[in-house]
């Protein structure tokens, strides 16, 4: 137990947003140190054995381009740990990385997890933490770590709804009064948004492209909903249910991939409405995640929400003109956290820093 304490006086607390996309660290009265992808590059020897070769933005890089021996891999998929292993060698790298590089570190480590994770993932993720090198873990349901990142009320008896949209999962909660009221987490949110753009451009132009390039694409010219110049007035976005004639031109990107008919290498050139029209059944689950919540909100939690509106976080938010695509179909106003794709790690981070918060919303 004094061995535990002394090593703890050398050991810097740290909070983790641990995404499927990405891995942000927050370091107890230090902020934000790391923001990185979350990926890990393994180069295997002759024998079989592993060595990690990149870890974070250096690992992204090599994904869809490495030879036969080096795998980049993505630890996490839909927001829990797909492989244990690499998810342990990422946190223990980040651990020793925000720590300059010494192992004698065991620190307490606040981690952000979505919303209705099984009993085997929580435990996944704690052993995965304590293999890194974590003295103790504590666990935050992320709608609540987002809600306060966003710096909503959540103490007072005022309702607020937060919607995170990761890389692996959509979380949306109604907090007041310190507890998650209502909360629904759904395996659709970045990475299927990814997806959904592979999939349009292989059945409408047969040409195979790679998730970095859909990603690529979604954070270019992705869009929510159609945007139009509006006569004597800003730019604004438009529903697109009615052909103005003042619409503005649609954003276009030239895409290279393989012809998946001929085996040959072929441009396409897509659109802003191509993408609009790719992720539209994909923004639609997330919608109807929302509309399920809000279906079932307590009346007197449903007036502040109408107040107060509608908080959006994670990379997700950052999606053109996703706030008024949900705002046109809720009729609530939609907002966008400031800093949303940090918004859970901020949330995490404040736990680690105010006790009570971390009694109150955390577990072990």
């Amino acid at each position: 137990m004094f061995l535990d304490k002394l090593i703890g006086v050398f050991s810097s607390d740290i909070a983790i947003d641990l995404g499927t996309a990405n891995t942000v660290v927050i370091v107890k009265g230090k902020g934000i140190q790391i923001n990185e992808p979350s990926v890990v590059a393994v180069q295997r020897d002759a024998a079989g054995r592993s060595h990690i070769l990149a870890v974070g933005r250096e690992a992204k890089e090599m994904v869809g381009k490495t030879p036969g021996n080096i795998v980049a891999i993505r630890p996490m998929r839909d927001g829990v740990i797909a492989d244990f292993e690499m998810t342990e060698r990422m946190i223990r790298y980040f651990i020793e990385k925000v720590h300059n590089r010494r192992a004698f570190v065991r620190p307490r480590v606040v981690v952000g997890v979505p919303y209705g994770v099984t009993q085997v993932e929580r435990k996944a993720i704690k052993e995965s933490a304590m293999s890194a090198g974590a003295r103790a873990v504590f666990l935050i349901e992320e709608p609540m770590a987002a809600a306060i990142g966003a710096g909503l009320p959540v103490k007072e008896p005022k309702g607020s709804l937060v919607v995170d949209i990761g890389g692996g999962t959509t979380e949306i909660g109604v907090v007041s009064l310190g507890g998650l009221v209502i909360s629904k987490s759904i395996r659709v949110a970045g990475d299927k948004l990814d997806m959904a753009i592979v999939d349009y451009i292989k059945r409408k132009h047969n040409l195979l492209i790679g998730e970095r390039l859909a990603e690529e694409i979604k954070i270019k010219i992705g869009n929510a909903v159609a945007y139009t110049v509006k006569p004597g007035t800003n730019d604004d976005f438009d529903t697109g249910k009615e052909k103005s004639s003042n619409a503005k031109e649609p954003e276009k990107m030239f895409v290279k991939g393989r012809d998946q008919l001929t085996g040959s290498l072929a441009t396409i050139e897509f659109t802003s409405d191509d993408a609009r029209e790719a992720i539209k059944d994909t923004l639609k689950d997330i919608l109807d995640a929302l509309k399920s919540v809000l279906e079932i909100t307590p009346p007197d939690l449903a007036g502040d929400i109408v107040e107060n509106g509608i908080i959006l976080a994670g990379g997700g938010a950052l999606l053109k003109g996703l706030d008024k695509y949900l705002s046109e179909a809720t009729k609530l106003p939609v907002y966008i956290a400031e800093d949303p794709l940090l918004a859970v790690a901020k949330g995490a981070g404040r736990v680690l820093e105010e006790i009570d918060l971390l009694q109150q919303f955390a577990y072990e």
